[in-house]
This record gives structure tokens, sequence and C-alpha cells, in this order.
């Protein structure tokens, strides 16, 4: 089994949430729109993940 996407998208959550910290004082993000933000980038990767596991 390759996890080697998987782990990459793990990274890639990490940097997309650390990046949006440093972000969320500009655009003025209360807690609800930075979870909304971060469970919709959660589900477009899990997305991309399983469609691409064919």
């Amino acid at each position: 089994m390759d996890n080697g996407g998987l782990i990459l998208l793990v990274f890639l959550a990490f940097l997309f949430v650390w990046a949006l910290n440093r972000v969320r004082r500009t655009l003025r993000f209360g807690p609800v729109a930075y979870t909304g933000v971060v469970i919709t980038f959660i589900i477009v990767m899990l997305a991309l993940y399983t469609q691409t596991q064919r």
C-alpha cells in the first residue's frame, strides 16, 4: 500500500493551516470562519485523494 500521497496531503494540510494562521489577522477571520476554511480544505483534499486511488 502506497502512503506517499497521504503523507504529502498531511504535510500540505499543516502548511495550509500555518499560512492561514499568518494571514488570519489581516483577513479578520473569526473562529467560525477559520474552522470553516480548514474543514473545507480537509474535505477537498480527501476528495482529491480518493479520486487518485483507483
